[in-house]
């Protein structure tokens, strides 16, 4: 520890705003001042420290700014960690925020260990998650064209027949709807073509998905989760983009804290308050972990969609996943006849599915290196 410095660093677009901890208890802590966000001046800095001969531990929170910086610092041979911002000790009366007593405080929680590093993944799984997250993000955007399509129908009394909409009839049937105005006919055939070019995006980005994953080191824990019922292609790859090194979890109750599936608790003394779940963590694999849990609400069998699915996998995963889905279903029904919630029931099947999911990954994944 004496021979180390702790840098805590309050990265922004366009500064950085360093401080400095030395490395024994009490040691001085002082700004050094801010600098552009920039790579070379980024290592003039690097260079400037390293010439007092220290070991350098640089730590700064993790924001939009992304991992090119911890990267940089890594590749220099220095020690750097992404903090998680939701889990930094705060003082309850501290009022002022400013760029320089973030850095030192940021310095100062190094030295003493009192910061919660975020798993940083390498550049190609950082690359798929993108790719994952752009789609999610063009089914929110598919999902909002239809909503406004459907909502100008309905503000002009043009109600589908159907039962379901978005089937190929409910498709036929808007090319009869028809207005007396051309301005409304226009604006109807707008939000027509705003919803074929959202889902024409959402399915290019699937493609993607599809034509990439073979090039990626955690396909094999994605193709392996998706024994389990109700875990197909999308949600596997959004649970596995989101969780990355399924290794660094040593049970599953970790994963399932991780993913915000836990109940939240407030208790003191004798008394005992528990709430929902936590809601940390990744809120796409969250919901789609828990849009593949209603799946349970039938009786435990092998489709003919999972049974293709399963003849590729190993043995040992199949097992696991049966023997997953016997549990769950009987668990669904367990609670269902106590009385409890379908939303509750459906959460706490999500959280038994984790544990699962977590068992399959960490019998086809990689060790850790």
């Amino acid at each position: 520890m004496q021979d180390s410095t702790f840098i805590g660093l309050d990265v922004h677009k366009a500064t950085i705003s360093v401080a400095i901890a030395e490395g024994v208890r009490g040691g001085e802590v002082r700004h050094l001042g801010k600098v552009p966000h920039r790579p070379d001046q980024v290592r003039k800095l690097v260079e400037k420290l390293t010439a007092k001969g220290a070991r350098l531990h640089f730590c700064y929170e993790a924001g939009p700014c992304g991992y090119g910086l911890y990267r940089q610092l890594v590749e220099m041979g220095h020690d750097c960690i992404v903090v998680a911002p939701s889990l930094i000790p705060v003082k309850a009366g501290d009022r002022v925020k400013t760029d320089r007593r973030d850095a030192v405080m940021l310095a100062k929680l190094h030295r003493a260990g009192e910061l919660t590093a975020v798993w940083v993944p390498d550049a190609a799984h950082e690359a798929m998650r993108d790719l994952v997250r752009a789609r999610a993000t063009a089914m929110r955007v598919a999902g909002k064209a239809r909503q406004h399509l459907q909502g100008f129908l309905l503000r002009h009394s043009r109600i589908y027949p159907g039962k379901k909409g978005w089937t190929g009839a409910y498709r036929r049937w808007l090319a009869t709807v028809g207005f007396t105005h051309p301005a409304q006919q226009i604006v109807l055939q707008d939000y027509i073509d705003a919803v074929a070019d959202a889902e024409a995006r959402v399915e290019r980005l699937t493609r993607q998905i599809t034509d990439l994953l073979p090039t990626w080191s955690l396909a094999p824990v994605v193709d392996a989760i998706q024994a389990m019922r109700g875990v197909g292609f999308i949600v596997a790859v959004t649970v596995v983009a989101e969780v990355g090194d399924f290794q660094r979890f040593d049970n599953p109750r970790q994963l399932m804290a991780y993913l915000g599936l836990t109940p939240s608790e407030h208790s003191s003394g004798g008394s005992v308050r528990r709430g929902g779940i936590t809601k940390a963590g990744s809120g796409l694999a969250r919901r789609a972990l828990i849009e593949g849990a209603w799946s349970y609400r039938m009786q435990a069998r092998v489709s003919p969609k999972l049974l293709a699915r399963l003849e590729t996998l190993p043995q040992a995963v199949r097992d696991i996943a049966w023997k997953g889905q016997l549990r769950m279903c009987h668990r669904y029904r367990h609670l269902i006849a106590a009385g409890k919630a379908k939303v509750v029931v459906i959460t706490a099947i999500a959280r038994e599915m984790v544990g699962f999911i977590w068992a399959i990954a960490r019998t086809v994944s990689p060790a850790k290196a």
